[in-house]
């Protein structure tokens, strides 16, 4: 298996275990920070899909015109490492769906021809945790996983079961 399959199985692999535990929350409860808690499945979802553009495409090769489309500004914006969940306005829970969905569809078809030798390359955005843009690619579901821990607990205690 060469390394950017290995790097996309490892990016599809988290987004379906993160997907089982966000398609069990209604999208009414997407914006509710639970008792105790500091963040909200809108954020959480947001900021995966605008993190996964950044790890996955952005460092890879410079934004188009369409990913304004894909993934707009304002969404990058509003779903940054500096932001708030309670900053997160403009946006539906569905449209937050729907990016995060489209942003994930687009890294598998965009990258599954990405030229192996350009894997060693520096990202074309710098990033303090890796210096190559295959392991940009290796750190996506890391840090998908990440979150999706998040989205378990915000989904528990929003008083869902446990996935196992």
């Amino acid at each position: 298996m060469s390394r950017l399959s290995e790097a996309l199985e490892q990016i599809d692999f988290a987004r379906r275990y993160t997907r089982e535990r966000v398609d069990t929350v209604p999208l009414a409860d997407w914006f509710t920070v639970p008792p105790g808690g500091v963040s909200h499945m809108a954020w959480q979802v947001g900021h995966t899909a605008s993190s996964e553009y950044r790890l996955c495409l952005e460092r890879l090769r410079v934004r188009t015109t369409g990913d304004e489309v894909l993934i707009p500004d304002g969404f990058l914006k509003v779903f940054s490492r500096e932001s708030l969940p309670a900053a997160v306005t403009g946006y539906t829970a569905e449209e937050i769906r729907a990016v995060y969905d489209r942003v994930h569809a687009r890294v598998l078809e965009e990258l599954a021809g990405y030229p192996d030798a350009d894997l060693d390359l520096p990202p074309l955005k710098p990033h303090p945790l890796f210096h190559t843009r295959i392991a940009a690619l290796r750190y996506a579901p890391l840090h998908e996983m990440i979150h999706c821990g998040q989205i378990a607990m915000i989904r528990r205690m929003l008083g869902q079961a446990p996935i196992w």
